[in-house]
């Protein structure tokens, strides 16, 4: 099985165009799932297997408590490759065809108040290389509603300061170009002339560097994040880089935006995924409606 992993993998690079943060997770996905095929069936051609084996993957699954989500996901990775093996007459039929995915719970996704991105962005120290660096991060990411692949592999001249504006590459290698914030540019300017030269160790075209001067990683930027948090207060467990694009959306729509002009700027294919946002504004806005108007609560003391 492994030769089909390596061909569908170049598949996925270059004839689906997937990212390659995407491309890493279908992998991994595929490698635990061949690897429990030889474990415990002795399987390692495909087209011996049958349905009832990928169930039994999935009660594995379920078995060491991966979540409901997780599961999706592998079920997700298997289905695409299995459909890969049919489009390669490596088999027969799709034996993932029929298999359900576990249900899941819809949860809308954590959101921050513009107060609390306000303390967010008023507790970072302003006057340190790591400082200004960390302003800029958060201004471009909230400003902008980017994904933190595209925040981190913005290069120096994706950035458009003057026409205030950058160029990022979103899902499936798609380029977009994204409005930056007159907040976003302040801080951005004043990143690259006062502290960036100052954290570099070796050149690099990365916008963002860590405090050893290489380009920023996910887990770097994810610990500055909960670290700031942290400092301002704010429950740091139910925040990631991925609240601060939330919290864009949801705050642009309750200021006017429509739908199909927030799709482009988070660069969704499909408008479907921008609506969520619509719930999450209209969830906050029955909240500040339940804590705000005398008549909204029920009076127990006037009940006959």
């Amino acid at each position: 099985m492994n030769y089909l992993i390596n061909d569908y993998a170049y598949y996925l690079t270059n004839e689906r165009g997937l990212s390659k943060n995407t491309l890493s997770a279908y992998i991994k996905d595929l490698e635990d799932y061949r690897s429990f095929l030889e474990r415990y069936h002795k399987i390692n051609k495909v087209d011996l297997i049958e349905a009832k084996h990928i169930e039994g993957y999935l009660k594995s699954l379920r078995n060491h408590d991966i979540s409901p989500k997780s599961q999706a996901r592998k079920l997700t990775s298997i289905k695409s490759f299995h459909s890969f093996l049919l489009i390669e007459k490596e088999v027969d039929f799709n034996v993932a065809l029929q298999i359900k995915s576990p249900k899941l719970e819809k949860s809308l996704p954590s959101v921050l108040s513009i107060d609390e991105v306000v303390s967010l962005l008023n507790i970072i120290t302003k006057n340190t290389d790591l400082g200004l660096r960390n302003l800029a991060l958060i201004e471009l990411v909230y400003g902008s509603g980017l994904r933190v692949s595209e925040l981190l592999n913005i290069k120096l001249s994706d950035i458009h300061m003057t026409q205030s504006y950058v160029i990022v590459t979103g899902k499936g290698s798609k380029e977009r170009m994204v409005p930056i914030s007159d907040m976003a540019v302040i801080a951005i300017r004043n990143y690259l002339v006062k502290s960036r030269d100052n954290l570099l160790a070796e050149k690099t075209d990365y916008l963002f560097v860590n405090k050893d001067g290489k380009p920023l990683s996910r887990i770097g930027f994810f610990k500055v994040l909960k670290k700031l948090a942290k400092d301002a207060g704010l429950d740091a467990s139910k925040i990631s880089p991925h609240t601060l694009r939330h919290s864009f959306a949801t705050h642009l729509l309750e200021n006017g935006i429509d739908l199909r002009s927030l799709q482009n700027l988070l660069g969704h294919e499909d408008i479907s995924t921008t609506q969520i946002y619509t719930h999450i504004s209209q969830q906050r806005l029955r909240s500040v409606y339940q804590n705000s108007h005398p008549r909204a609560k029920e009076n127990k003391e006037n009940e006959i």
